[in-house]
């Protein structure tokens, strides 16, 4: 379990019930509990009341968009109405409940997010639509103790639904950066997925010293494959987790991988690494 507590992590919901394994809520947080995990996150909200139960956190919640959630975003007229209302009602809900981030998405970059022949949002005209549409969410934010966190998606990978996101827009985490620094607010910040940023751009370290003041939300998974923190991938996450000690980073780091085997194990496993 964890015993030195320096690095804040959390279990992604998802990733223990909506694959394979099929966990329910009340395991998931009892598994928390014994290895000593502040916090939970991704979690729906109408579970919100079981985590609380067993004296966790939530680190993060969805924007309220229907999964998949990273499809239909900021970047496109099309649903960006949509998205701001449910993810204003999602701030709110967070600010009554003490959940401090929630998550947000560019969206694909086709005109129909479904439809890939629809032809494609230019690049700077998605990034433009986004910084508006978080410009919009950051003052319902301002007023409530709320970050609001655009994440980078992975683009490579076509093997699964949940490994890669063949369409995404913000698949460069210079983009996200540029965007996220367009909106300027303290409300607006980076979710660093260190697995989708080593598979697009590497220079994990590096880059987390490069967005140091803009980093609100951290994800973990191994590459290739984004399944457990082991000797099987490259990612040397002890070293990567001492250099968020040495940027100052204060937030959660969410266990977001995908597990191939006994997921109480493989839990275990990566707490242990990224307790440094």
């Amino acid at each position: 379990m964890i015993k030195i507590g320096r690095i804040k992590q959390s279990l992604a919901y998802w990733c223990l019930n909506a694959t394979d394994w099929k966990w329910d809520i009340e395991r998931i947080c009892n598994t928390a509990s014994s290895l000593g995990c502040p916090a939970l996150e991704l979690v729906p909200v109408e579970l919100w009341p079981v985590v609380r139960k067993h004296g966790l956190q939530n680190a993060l919640a969805y924007n309220g968009m229907p999964d998949p959630v990273f499809v239909k975003g900021l970047n496109n007229p099309r649903y960006r109405d949509e998205v701001i209302a449910r993810t204003k009602q999602s701030i709110d809900q967070c600010a009554d409940c003490g959940v401090p981030n929630v998550i947000a998405f560019t969206g694909y970059k086709w005109q129909d997010a479904d439809d890939p022949e629809s032809g494609e949002i230019p690049l700077e005209q998605g990034a433009e639509n986004t910084v508006k549409g978080l410009a919009e969410l950051a003052r319902h934010a301002e007023r409530k103790p709320v970050n609001i966190v655009l994440e980078q998606l992975s683009t490579r990978d076509d093997s699964h639904p949940m490994k890669g996101h063949p369409g995404y827009q913000g698949d460069d985490l210079d983009y996200c950066a540029e965007i996220v620094r367009r909106v300027g607010s303290p409300r607006v910040k980076l979710l660093f997925d260190i697995y989708h940023v080593a598979i697009m751009n590497g220079d994990v370290i590096r880059r987390l010293h490069q967005y140091r003041d803009w980093i609100g939300h951290v994800h973990t998974a191994g590459v290739p494959g984004r399944g457990e923190l082991n000797d099987r991938q490259e990612i040397n996450y002890p070293a990567v987790m001492r250099a968020l000690l040495e940027i100052g980073y204060e937030g959660y780091v969410g266990q977001e991988f995908i597990p191939t085997r006994d997921p109480a194990e493989g839990l275990a496993e990566a707490m242990a690494l990224c307790d440094v």
